[in-house]
């Protein structure tokens, strides 16, 4: 964690009283809850009070602040950055008996959290996040809160238990008492389909895999969403979702704020294969490693049973792998895991097919995970489609059944070596199982920190572990780009120690990298933050 030190606004942060997001001390009252929330505005439409407000397009812009020593916070927005005279209140968790033994009820205002924890003896303090948990002031009156929940995508385990966790911080945290969940994602918004929340209604739901309040992709109608949330009175959203969802919050979040309305957005990241930026985890991701398990053993147990023995499994993991990578290493059984990050060919010398022959030569068997998104440049072109999901996301061919098709065309011409493959695919069955201890404390942690934020006045942020410590960060910086396996990273070298499988890098793509100097950044998805350890990534496959 850093401090700001001595802040300076920079071209893109906003001139407010306090740059450490909390408004200056205020005379006004706060003006009593009700649904006719901003009804000054009620001789103005929406349209005419959006124009209004997108005037103001500079509080838009990324909120930055920088310090001595290269330090660099990347802030969330607080309402005090838009709505002037905003009242603040003493924080009624000081008050809560559960935190009576706590020695220090709040986190200091200047408290931030590094992006990057290994540094040299020269090197500049560099990009920080807000550091989550609770402020001593809060901009909400306790009764004065209506929040809603929605959850969005795909299933994920752990959905409910963030659901759960919300509920209870908002209802005994804080004593919010009117919580609404928002039915079937996006679109419960404005097609009226809601259910009341309370501690007892959501008491063991945490035990149960996927989302009681059921979700859906696309149905993201950003003015029908807010006009939705104004006309309710709704003052607390938090969203759950991946980062198609968190674009689609971040959308809200700024048509929120062109209209001037005192309402918190708050991101809940979900993805199950683990691809957002900058945070640690997503949660979900440490049961599917841990479900998948079950899977590769079956699949082993199926190898090792018959006489050259093929066991492949399918994993999640669309543009990256990083469920096949860690179930791989977790396992120890898997003789070869590819990834949509590594490319590879499977005829000729060096390929995939050779391999395998060359594995069951040695072992009798073998077993195989694959990631969704690898080798979908392979398949055939006649094979291929070009259709999206609701959420945008391109359809993905089963790349478990095409390889297996390939795996078995292959040695069918071989009369002396025929082989028994059985193909598993446990996406669905993952993604439905109720998270284990490890992603139900997390969960608990990140909701607790969404909580904490919204009632602090912050707003247009998600919540997520940064080097372990919980952190507000802006939607941009999650939304931006999608978090993939560095294969110039030890990480993946650890792997390829485990399965003592080769490269897969095709000849004609070495040559060509050893006959030119080419920048493959971009190719391997490496980033500064993550530079190989000598020279650049294209003397790396030279000196293979």
């Amino acid at each position: 964690m850093g401090s700001l030190g001595s802040p300076r606004s920079t071209p893109n942060s906003k001139p407010s009283a306090n740059q450490n997001g909390q408004a200056s001390k205020l005379e006004a009252s706060p003006s009593p809850f009700s649904k006719n929330l901003l009804a000054e505005k009620t001789h103005m439409s929406r349209s005419e009070s959006a124009k209004k407000k997108i005037k103001n397009k500079e509080i838009m812009k990324p909120k930055i602040v920088t310090g001595d020593g290269g330090y660099v916070l990347e802030d969330v927005p607080h309402f005090s950055d838009y709505i002037p005279g905003v009242p603040s209140h003493p924080n009624p968790l000081q008050d809560n008996p559960a935190y009576s033994v706590v020695k220090q009820y709040f986190v200091d205002v200047d408290d931030t959290v590094s992006q990057k924890i290994v540094v040299q003896q020269n090197s500049k303090k560099g990009t920080h996040f807000r550091r989550a948990g609770p402020r001593e002031k809060v901009y909400f009156e306790s009764d004065e809160v209506q929040a809603c929940i929605v959850t969005c995508g795909g299933l994920c385990p752990g959905l409910n238990t963030v659901v759960r966790e919300l509920v209870c911080a908002l209802f005994d945290i804080y004593g919010v008492t009117k919580i609404l969940g928002i039915k079937g994602g996006y679109k419960g918004f404005y097609s009226c389909n809601t259910i009341e929340l309370t501690p007892k209604k959501v008491n063991d739901i945490h035990k149960r895999g996927g989302t009681i309040l059921g979700t859906s992709r696309g149905g993201h109608d950003t003015v029908k969403i807010v006009d939705a949330i104004q006309d309710r009175g709704i003052n607390h959203v938090y969203i759950i979702g991946g980062d198609g969802t968190q674009k689609g919050a971040a959308m809200i979040y700024e048509e929120i704020q062109r209209r001037g309305l005192k309402v918190a957005v708050v991101g809940i990241p979900k993805t199950i294969d683990n691809d957002i930026e900058v945070i640690d985890k997503s949660f979900g991701f440490d049961t599917a490693v841990e479900e998948a398990q079950k899977a590769i053993y079956a699949a082993h147990v199926e190898a090792e049973s018959h006489e050259n023995g093929i066991g492949l499994v399918k994993l999640m993991g669309r543009n990256s792998g990083f469920i096949a990578m860690y179930a791989t290493l977790a396992s120890r059984d898997v003789d070869c895991c590819l990834i949509p990050e590594s490319p590879f060919h499977l005829e000729g010398e060096g390929g995939l097919l050779e391999f395998i022959e060359k594995r069951l030569k040695e072992n009798g068997h073998m077993v195989i995970v694959v990631a969704e998104g690898a080798g979908q440049d392979l398949i055939a072109d006649s094979l291929r489609n070009t259709n999206h999901d609701a959420s945008g996301n391109k359809l993905l061919l089963d790349v478990g059944l095409w390889l297996s098709e390939k795996i078995k065309e292959h040695f069918s011409g071989k009369k002396k070596m025929r082989v028994n493959l059985k193909y598993i695919d446990p996406t669905y069955m993952i993604r439905a199982v109720p998270s284990n201890a490890s992603d139900n404390i997390y969960c608990t942690l990140l909701a607790h920190s969404a909580v904490h934020g919204a009632m602090a006045g912050y707003t247009g942020f998600t919540v997520g572990s940064v080097n372990g410590r919980h952190a507000y960060i802006p939607y941009h910086r999650i939304t931006e780009k999608q978090k993939k396996v560095v294969i110039t990273d030890r990480m993946w070298a650890r792997l390829l120690s485990s399965t003592n499988q080769p490269s897969f890098l095709s000849h004609e793509f070495i040559k060509n990298v050893k006959g030119e100097e080419t920048d493959l950044g971009a190719h391997f998805y490496l980033e500064n933050e993550y530079p190989p350890c000598n020279g650049s990534i294209t003397d790396a496959i030279k000196n293979m």
